[in-house]
């Protein structure tokens, strides 16, 4: 599977907006969209007002690279998401909220989500108590996301936890213990994304 493998922060100067790519650092002085915001390039700082066809590729590129998924799985949730009977916007982004890497990152399990793909492909993380090795897997209100009873796991998780300074977002509880688990308590909606995002931007993009 293809994957960004360049400096992330990169990514954040962009979108022209902090995604929260390396986790914990991105929340101190070292972040590099806080030092130099500009845009990456020579000709980053000189770009003039964007075109309304950028500002609805921006809208996009920056949610697809929030979630870290790639374009044809994106498209996919899309098309998902325009075939509900309820808003295209909201059920895309709370397709993409509910996905187990993301799962896992909003509880505090992995310190990005990157670690939290990570975590999940070497099978350490249970769902409803079977081992779920799919950073995709769509997650359901009632599901329990926990991590395996084992000592590297436990360790591996709890050193993210301790690390951990965002809040867990209201649609799951988090219940810290010898064995951490979240609970999916609901479907997540607009407010339950972590950045700000017009949904209409992104339909009006991929319905072209």
């Amino acid at each position: 599977m293809g994957r960004f493998t360049g400096p992330v922060c990169r990514l954040c100067r962009r979108e022209g907006s902090k995604l929260f790519l390396k986790g914990t650092r991105c929340d101190t002085e070292k972040c590099a969209f806080e030092r130099h915001r500009a845009s990456p390039g020579m000709q980053g700082s000189l770009r003039g007002k964007p075109t309304d066809y950028a500002m609805h590729l921006r809208e996009k590129q920056k949610v697809k690279r929030y979630y870290g998924v790639l374009e044809r799985q994106f498209r996919r949730y899309f098309d998902i998401a325009s075939r509900s009977s309820v808003n295209t916007g909201e059920v895309l982004l709370s397709l993409l909220e509910r996905r187990l890497d993301n799962v896992v990152y909003r509880l505090g399990f992995g310190l990005s989500r990157s670690q939290a793909r990570q975590i999940i492909r070497h099978g350490h993380i249970l769902v409803n108590g079977r081992c779920v090795d799919i950073p995709s897997y769509s997650v359901q209100p009632g599901d329990v996301v926990s991590v395996k009873n084992r000592a590297k796991s436990l360790q591996l998780v709890q050193a993210g936890l301790s690390e951990r300074q965002q809040d867990v977002p209201d649609y799951l509880n988090l219940v810290t213990g010898q064995v951490p688990e979240g609970h999916v308590l609901r479907e997540p909606t607009l407010d339950d994304v972590g950045i700000p995002v017009q949904p209409q931007l992104i339909i009006e993009f991929c319905s072209r």
